[in-house]
């Protein structure tokens, strides 16, 4: 198993950032790489709380870990602390074991000069996804999460 961890300097306020991170519209928005449409079907920001979430590539040649287009994953939010931290455990809905195990993603956030200092972490990758894959899609994501909290 392995891990990402990105770092990003937003230009927003922590609450803004934080909204981003706990509202279904927000997440359908920001947390897909481009090339591919989200859906969110299940989003229950509390502690708790489930989430369910298909990302499904727009073009036919996208190679998909549940489906042939599309990656389904489910799980559950772990710790909220509102301005400051999401925790949520999750996992891919697939028959590939290669593909299957409980990720668990820890989104930070800090006050910065002007704006908020974002750090993603990204544990327990299952062995059949590739450490530099997953974080180039979490870097195109948070990069769509800072325009979207910086537009306002």
């Amino acid at each position: 198993m392995s891990s990402t961890r990105i770092r990003l300097r937003v230009n927003a306020p922590r609450a803004r950032v934080y909204r981003a991170l706990v509202d279904a519209r927000a997440i359908a928005a920001w947390r897909v790489p481009p090339g591919m449409t989200s859906h969110v079907h299940e989003f229950d920001p509390r502690e708790g709380g489930a989430i369910r979430v298909s990302l499904t590539y727009d073009a036919p040649a996208g190679t998909g870990k549940t489906t042939a287009h599309t990656d389904t994953y489910h799980g559950r939010f772990v710790k909220l602390v509102p301005d400051e931290q999401v925790v949520e455990v999750d996992e891919f809905e697939t028959a590939d074991p290669a593909l299957q195990g409980e990720m668990t993603i820890t989104i930070s956030l800090a006050d910065a000069d002007g704006g908020t200092d974002v750090l993603a972490v990204h544990d327990g990758l299952p062995r059949g996804v590739s450490a530099a894959d997953n974080e180039t899609g979490w870097r195109l994501a948070l990069a769509r999460l800072a325009a979207l909290v910086e537009a306002g």
